[in-house]
């Protein structure tokens, strides 16, 4: 694992090298402007009005939807007002950006953070993908924009909003070999706008399946409940990479753990991660063997304790383990499964241990889904499937967990991605 201020990406390392670190995560002089940066930045996010996410008093959100814009049929970012008592839904806005296929939503709702996904499948391994700011007025839905930097990599996929607010972290799944994997922070300014990558950490390595783990692929980039690590995960070489979150300069902004990383099993492609809300349980994506692996979780530690497939017994075809998210009461776990399954996959949290029991699969009725949202109230499940150009809106039952199979449908080009957000 390289880590620098430049992207520069190292070679494959030998078989079962433990990733080096080289040099201090921060040189002093950028250290000294992340600091001067936080210090400013502290009255601002104490008097954050409200988190993202958070229940709306009258059960009305902005639904915000990232996209892919490749094909045409999309313009970027879309906004629109969602009632949940009726699952009405009217248009407020939208922004052009290129490929914003992921969004997150700064924790005073005033400003939204979206991936440039590029170059792509088909796009020269030269050119650099990028995060886009906006700021966002929660009354009226608009979105302003703000500015853009790169991602000091390819095709990022994921963001992460460092626990205190002032660094955004990219992943960058990189398909090109070169320049590879890795992910990079970006200061927050106090008016919202993304500064320059003040860190790049580059993996080395590759897994056994050829053309999927040829090189790294950091597919998600996560902070533990009580913000002290920040765990990446590594598609392309069966590994969620953790370090050590610093952000008073003691160890550098970022530094190495005992463990390093935790493994998964060969060829499986580790993909999203989410904890749960006593931050003891954390659970897992597989992308290529469509799994859901459970672990405990304790002090920067992942232990797995349980995998199971998304696929039923029997089932032949493609497969793609996506997104996953907890139901807002923790009793329920979700999880997208793409490939010829095009289902989201739901399962029983034991609240003793956080194990899972698989209770049912529900269609996503299209092709290719993604990501999703669960309302905070819990009476809707949101998925886009990417291939079909729709967007569904299930209703949830909140004490069984089941989706409702008569959906209410949106059309929209590629959507990808959803942020709910409650308007002021």
């Amino acid at each position: 694992m390289h880590q620098s201020h430049t992207g520069a990406c190292a070679g494959r390392p030998r078989p079962g090298a433990r990733p080096s670190w080289r040099g201090r995560v921060f040189r002093p002089l950028a250290w000294a402007r992340g600091f001067a940066l936080m210090l400013a930045f502290a009255t601002a996010h104490a008097l954050a009005q409200g988190t993202p996410g958070a229940p709306s008093a009258d059960g009305v959100y902005d639904l915000l939807i990232g996209t892919y814009t490749g094909s045409g049929k999309s313009e970027g970012i879309y906004v629109y007002r969602f009632d949940t008592r009726n699952g009405e839904l009217t248009r407020l806005a939208s922004a052009q950006a290129v490929n914003p296929s992921y969004l997150v939503v700064s924790r005073d709702s005033q400003y939204v953070y979206a991936v440039n996904e590029l170059p792509g499948d088909k796009g020269p391994a030269s050119k650099r993908g990028g995060v886009s700011a906006f700021r966002f007025d929660r009354q009226s839905g608009q979105l302003s924009f703000l500015n853009r930097v790169s991602t000091a990599g390819n095709d990022p996929c994921y963001l992460a909003l460092s626990p205190d607010g002032h660094y955004l972290v990219a992943a960058n799944y990189s398909v090109a070999a070169r320049p590879g994997g890795s992910f990079a922070m970006f200061a927050l300014d106090a008016g919202g706008q993304l500064g320059r990558s003040v860190l790049s950490v580059h993996h080395e390595g590759g897994g056994p399946v050829k053309g999927r783990q040829d090189n790294s692929h950091v597919h998600s980039t996560v902070f533990s409940p009580d913000g002290r690590y920040l765990f990446a995960q590594d598609l392309g070489v069966d590994k969620l990479y953790v370090y050590r979150y610093t952000p008073d300069g003691s160890r550098g902004l970022l530094g190495p753990t005992e463990t390093r990383y935790t493994p998964v099993a060969p060829g499986s492609g580790p993909r999203h991660l989410i904890f749960d809300a006593s931050g003891t349980h954390a659970y897992l994506t597989t992308e290529m063997n469509a799994s859901v692996v459970v672990f405990d979780y304790a002090h920067g530690r992942l232990k797995q304790v349980q995998s199971l497939p998304m696929t039923a017994p029997g089932f032949k075809g493609k497969v793609g383990g996506g997104a996953i998210h907890l139901s807002p009461d923790g009793r329920f776990v979700y999880a997208t499964n793409r490939g010829d399954a095009n289902e989201i996959v739901i399962y029983a949290v034991d609240p003793s241990n956080g194990r899972l029991t698989l209770i049912g699969r529900q269609p996503t009725l299209g092709r290719t889904p993604r990501e999703f949202t669960i309302e905070p109230g819990g009476h809707w499940l949101i998925v886009g499937n990417q291939d079909s150009d729709s967007v569904y809106f299930f209703r949830r039952n909140p004490e069984t967990g089941e989706l409702a199979s008569d959906p209410k449908r949106l059309e929209i080009g590629s959507p990808v991605d959803f942020k709910l957000v409650a308007p002021s």
